[in-house]
């Protein structure tokens, strides 16, 4: 995946503290922006989907959580 993007609430302060994500039609890949050579969590679309969702709705909010949504 090479159409990798911050969010856009990170600003200039935030140096690379972020996490990137990347989308196919099928899946979602995570990267931390300190180290993008480095793993890579790829999820279902649905499932991340799911996830912001739940996010949104402030039914999820940790990495557990999270990692449970992965298919």
């Amino acid at each position: 995946m090479d159409n990798w993007r911050k969010s856009s609430y990170s600003g200039p302060d935030d140096g690379n503290n972020c996490v990137e994500i990347a989308n196919s039609p099928t899946h979602i890949a995570v990267r931390d922006s300190k180290t993008p050579a480095r793993a890579t969590l790829t999820f279902p679309a649905g499932a991340f989907a799911a996830f912001l969702d739940g996010v949104r709705g402030d039914d999820y909010s940790t990495v557990t959580d999270f990692a449970r949504f992965r298919g």
